[in-house]
């Protein structure tokens, strides 16, 4: 037998709720890890004074007692382990292994028996049920009855609220009260908060971000009270999990955060985590509530009667001083801007990340914590909005993911060499080494194909085009727009205009009809940009033969019913993703079994195929096509032949106000107004009209005449 055992997935109930975590037996020691809070719990060999083992609801537990009255419950162990277990615990810890029945009888008369912090209720001397006295928040006395109040526990589905036990008037000589003696004896080992005595040291009016406000916090010897104007809380000590000291980026305040389990609770808002803001700058000297020698008795020389420095320096002491907890603080790293810290925004409130030598934590709005025992990958993603940051993804192994964006792109060389150097799994590494670099990072593609980054890059180039080809197709329409052409046509101040024949002729009006010479419209060339064509969508031959299954495909056709009768209830999604998991285990004989089938599938397609493309059957639906796309264009055309004739008639016979471009007279001259321009076209008009009218006239003259 080895020097220690190990057993996973070990659980301890925590204020009614199950926790799972790590067991391990050594020579020098027994310890338990919380998967949960990572928070561990050690059992020295010299101080185990009893062992047993009985069987539970989730299998086979271990109770453990120690000469200090602590008392430790472990489940989940199974029926085989009890042999190598008993054997360590006699080689190691000379500790005898013995087996205890639980009582299940159903009886709820019995006898109350305190050992340590554990209230065991037996019935002929075999234990029903079991009560951690820390799990209790307060207790009441009534004539003959004793009520026991629980601690909430946010966790757990079903929470006990309390017990009322029935103690029976007392019969003997001695005088005592049985029902005081039950409460005295449930409070002297419960989680009940009695502030009793003078604090040990009072700091005023400190800033705290987690909750919000100014608090003055007493420091007790076994909890913690922040008064605020609003609200109090107290805090016991071993409800605290770990301290944090965290610089700020400005390097002029400091963070000092506690985290704590269970949170402190306001309504229904939880928090698990206390963060106090400081000055660097912010002295204090501070006289302890005690005498010397009582410090020095009590806490060992971490603390002094006397005590000036910073004020962030003396709360940190006092703290760890008495929670007993080691004070965590950045380690190595070290980012762009030399800070120990990243600038980084979390749920739409920015804040800082701060890598620590054993995981990550976020301040301060939400706090976030996360250990990388806890932590599944990491990945590093391109920003939403610009090129010039990036997200830090983290996915814990619970499945919860956390998403810390807007992070210049400067810190990511820091970044990516920190989460390598803690040899966390990172999704996209070859990615990411090839963005290592600040060319790297805005240039990416050369390592990797982006897909959505090139979709994005195409939908921009179509758009421009179009916008483009847009605006040279209206400049050259012929459609009515005579906003838009005014700008073509000369006026009186274009430099262009052409002189009228009027004004070469002098007063020639009268002599005859005018001639009117068309003017060669004003040619724009404008550039077209050439429009990328579009791509034919294909016409599915509904004739043509099916293509053949993958191996995959025709596995599945095989098994889905099977699969469906061995999880009855299971969606269509689910038996996909429980098809997926099946192959992946499946052997290799069988995947060639079915690699076989799908190869006949597919020799079967290529021969049916090639007889169907002889009998004519590919070219038809080709023709089909074909003649269906001529008919298309056709109609556009048509219909654009049709347009154009409507636009023609419309400048012939349309708006009097408006000429288009070849219908401007050389005559009119650029001294004319518009005015005078519009009155000369109604007088030309009117003499068409009359030497229309006076022809036939003279004409019978002439003739009479002759």
């Amino acid at each position: 037998m080895g020097d220690t055992l190990e057993f996973n997935d070990i659980h301890t109930e925590v204020k009614g709720s199950w926790n799972d975590g790590r067991l391990r037996f050594s020579k020098q020691s027994v310890v338990y890890k919380s998967h949960k809070t990572g928070k561990v719990d050690s059992i020295p060999a010299p101080e185990l004074s009893a062992a047993q083992w009985r069987r539970v609801c989730l299998g086979h537990g271990i109770k453990l007692a120690t000469s200090t009255g602590l008392v430790y419950r472990y489940d989940g162990f199974k029926d085989t382990d009890f042999d190598k277990i008993s054997s360590f615990f006699k080689t190691n810890y000379k500790v005898e292994l013995a087996e205890r029945d639980m009582c299940v009888k159903g009886w709820n008369w019995g006898t109350a028996k305190f050992t340590g912090s554990l209230l065991s209720f037996d019935v002929n001397d075999s234990p029903v049920f079991e009560v951690p006295l820390t799990s209790v928040s307060q207790c009441a006395t009534g004539k003959n009855e004793v009520t026991v109040e629980f601690h909430q526990n946010d966790d757990a589905e079903v929470s006990l609220m309390e017990v009322r036990f029935y103690v029976p008037p007392n019969t003997g000589d001695d005088g005592s009260d049985p029902v005081e003696a039950f409460a005295q004896n449930v409070l002297s080992k419960a989680d009940v908060i009695q502030a009793t005595g003078d604090a040990v040291c009072v700091f005023k009016e400190l800033q705290c971000l987690t909750p919000r406000g100014r608090y003055d916090i007493r420091i007790y010897p076994s909890f913690l009270h922040l008064h605020g104007k609003t609200f109090d809380y107290k805090i016991p000590y071993t409800t605290v999990l770990r301290l944090f000291l965290l610089p700020h980026k400005d390097q002029r305040q400091m963070f000092f955060v506690i985290s704590l389990d269970p949170p402190i609770k306001q309504g229904q808002t939880r928090y698990h985590f206390l963060i106090l803001l400081f000055s660097k700058d912010e002295d204090l000297s501070l006289a302890l509530n005690m005498s010397e020698d009582e410090v020095a008795k009590r806490y060992e020389g971490k603390l002094s009667k006397n005590m000036s420095g910073p004020l962030y320096e003396i709360v940190s002491r006092v703290m760890k001083a008495l929670v007993n907890r080691k004070i965590t603080v950045p380690g190595n790293f070290q980012g762009h801007s030399g800070s120990q810290c990243i600038t980084c925004a979390y749920k739409a409130s920015s804040g800082l990340l701060y890598p620590l030598e054993r995981g990550f934590i976020y301040v301060h709005k939400p706090p976030v914590h996360l250990r990388f025992e806890e932590i599944s990958c990491v990945n590093f993603a391109r920003g939403t909005t610009t090129t010039r940051s990036f997200d830090f993804e983290i996915e814990t192994k619970q499945n919860n993911q956390y998403t810390f964006s807007n992070i210049e792109r400067e810190e990511y060389g820091k970044l990516f060499d920190f989460v390598n150097a803690k040899k966390l799994n990172i999704k996209n590494r070859g990615f990411k080494e090839g963005m290592k670099g600040a060319e790297g990072y805005s240039d990416s593609d050369e390592d990797q194909h982006d897909a959505y980054l090139e979709r994005m890059k195409e939908e921009g180039k179509i758009r421009e085009e179009g916008d483009g080809s847009d605006e040279s197709e209206g400049d050259s329409d012929e459609s009515f727009n005579p906003g838009e052409e005014d700008d073509d046509v000369p006026e009186e101040y274009d430099s262009n205009a052409s002189v009228s024949e009027s004004e070469e002729d002098g007063d020639s009006e009268d002599e005859g009809k005018k001639k009117k010479p068309e003017k060669k419209p004003k040619k724009v060339v404008k550039e077209k940009k050439e429009r990328k064509p579009r791509k034919e969508k294909k016409v599915k031959d509904a004739g043509a033969p099916k293509r053949p299954m993958s191996a995959y495909m025709l596995w599945l056709n095989g098994n889905r019913e099977r699969i469906k009768s061995e999880n009855p209830g299971i969606s269509v999604t689910e038996i996909s993703k429980k098809a997926g998991e099946m192959w992946k285990q499946l052997g290799k004989d069988r995947k060639e079994e079915w690699d076989k089938k799908a190869e006949e599938a597919k020799r079967q397609y290529e021969k049916a195929m090639k007889e169907y493309r002889e009998s004519g059957g590919g070219a038809a639906a080709a023709a089909a096509s074909n003649t269906k796309e001529k008919k298309k264009k056709g109609g556009k055309v048509e219909a654009k032949r049709k347009s154009g004739g409507e636009k023609e008639k419309k400048k012939e016979g349309g708006n009097e106000s408006f000429k288009s471009k070849e219908f401007i007279s050389s005559e009119e001259s650029s001294s004319e107004s518009d005015h005078d321009r519009g009155s000369k076209r109604k007088a030309s008009d009117e003499e068409e009209e009359e030497e229309a009218a006076s022809t036939p006239a003279s004409s019978e003259e002439e003739s009479g005449s002759d």
